[in-house]
């Protein structure tokens, strides 16, 4: 397939993406993706997932921001349904329940920070080869709905492929 990239040629080597052990805590992986910072072709970009590793440094999943988010939510909301959860915001009702309300999730927020990420972390679906086309991570990333594959050399975990970085070369395609 001319013009078609391979993946090895658009990955980013799996030493270069933010990571964390599968027991740091959410409050660690917050740290990681705030100081995170990923160049390819001289652009930069703040990941929006970071890598999840065991303690003999097998990839074992990954952590969205939006998993981070929800892994922070006080115990005392997540059995709550969410128009009750919405309502506790509700300024109109009454502005001093809201500020008592606040103080309350805030608190309990930062209770829920030294959570193992390993609570909310996701394991990966599928691997993809070094070897193989850009197209192979187009079909894998919209089957199965993801935005970051690992990429493997001789079963070996060698980087990641992005959404991102496939889309840029599905665009350069089409120019």
């Amino acid at each position: 397939m001319e013009g078609v990239k391979r993946i090895r040629e658009i990955m980013i080597p799996v030493a270069e993406y933010p990571s964390v052990r599968d027991n740091a805590t959410l409050r660690d992986a917050i740290r990681m993706i705030m100081g995170a910072e990923i160049q390819v072709d001289r652009k930069r970009s703040l990941p929006r997932t970071i890598l999840v590793f065991d303690g003999i440094d097998v990839l074992v999943g990954y952590v969205r921001r939006r998993d981070i988010m929800r892994g922070l939510e006080p115990n005392f909301l997540v059995s709550q349904p969410l128009d009750y959860r919405e309502r506790l915001f509700e300024v109109s009702i009454d502005p001093n329940l809201s500020e008592l309300t606040f103080d309350r999730v805030v608190s309990g927020i930062k209770s829920q920070a030294g959570r193992p990420v390993s609570d909310v972390m996701l394991p990966f679906e599928a691997t993809i080869d070094a070897d193989d086309h850009v197209m192979k991570a187009i079909y894998e990333m919209v089957s199965l709905n993801v935005s970051l594959i690992p990429v493997l050399d001789g079963g070996e975990l060698v980087g990641v492929v992005r959404s991102v970085d496939v889309f840029h070369e599905l665009a350069g395609l089409l120019s």
